[in-house]
């Protein structure tokens, strides 16, 4: 028996010591990002080769800006990659963030049914359009959750010079409320539903009312051109300097959070800004589209 317990000891001492490290020697990154990235394919293509060439890998949790942004706040995560300037400058001056890596760039555009009831096709200026929209009563469909792109549609809303509203939203996260209050013109669950939905679930859902929305023109691709059900939205106002759409990713500060990972979050920004993640951005096309621009390195 003693013989037979030797030789069961033995051999499992073999399997421990030949089995691979169990998550001591990973380097595993928590990164709180847009799920305009996500819902894009574009993190498809870029986590794969970022852990080729660096060991890195990239637990995501794709949210809106804002969300993405109290994660950082609250250090949950190691870094985030979102598209709100203005928030993102402000997460850096409250010391939340250590520097702001400019990434790449690409736009908004406002898309509805073909049919196009408040007639906006053609135009370029945004705030323009919304107005037609409004006077018109045609239904548009808004995130309304906190993302860079409902922070871009309010900021478009505020500019309109229409009679506008505010609603309080509470927002549940690991048990604890937090309320956040939005902008919206008159007309809320008539005319104007706000749903609290990442881009592409915003899409699908307009595409359905036949509505308008206003989304990045990289998840609009994706949806579609990419594969599966295509939504059936047309792109009606493009271009125009206030529909400009840039990304940046920022390491979460370890002065404020010293449990996070920060050279590793800094590894990943420098390697996106770099070579090689500007090139892949830049190559990273559907049916020949292209989604995002990189702005750190220029495209050859």
């Amino acid at each position: 028996m003693n013989r037979i317990m030797q030789i069961c000891a033995a051999a499992l001492l073999s399997v421990t010591l030949l089995a691979p490290p169990v998550m001591a020697g990973e380097k595993i990154l928590k990164m709180s990002t847009t799920s305009s990235t996500e819902s894009s394919g574009l993190l498809d293509v870029l986590l794969p080769e970022l852990e080729k060439d660096t060991g890195i890998k990239v637990k995501v949790v794709a949210k809106g800006t804002g969300a993405a942004i109290l994660d950082g706040m609250d250090g949950n995560v190691d870094v985030i990659f979102v598209h709100a300037k203005e928030l993102e400058d402000k997460f850096i001056a409250d010391g939340f963030g250590t520097k702001r890596y400019v990434v790449m760039h690409n736009d908004f555009i406002i898309v509805g049914p073909a049919a196009d009831p408040a007639g906006i096709k053609g135009m370029n200026n945004a705030v323009e359009a919304l107005q037609k929209i409004a006077a018109s009563g045609s239904a548009f469909i808004s995130r309304g959750d906190v993302s860079g792109t409902h922070n871009k549609e309010q900021y478009l809303w505020r500019r309109s010079g229409l009679t506008l509203q505010q609603k309080t939203e509470d927002i549940e996260k690991r048990g604890k409320k937090k309320s956040f209050t939005f902008d919206h013109p008159e007309g809320l669950g008539k005319w104007y539903l706000s749903i609290g939905q990442g881009m592409g679930k915003t899409l699908t859902f307009a595409d359905e009312k036949r509505a308008y929305t206003l989304t990045d023109r990289g998840t609009y691709i994706k949806y579609r051109f990419g594969g599966g059900r295509p939504v059936d939205l047309d792109i009606l106002v493009e271009g125009g300097e206030e529909l400009a759409n840039p990304y940046g990713v920022i390491p979460v500060n370890p002065e404020k959070h010293p449990h996070v990972k920060y050279e590793l979050a800094k590894t990943f920004a420098e390697w996106l800004v770099g070579e090689r993640g500007q090139a892949l951005i830049g190559n990273y096309k559907v049916l020949g589209k292209q989604l995002f621009y990189p702005d750190a390195v220029p495209m050859k």
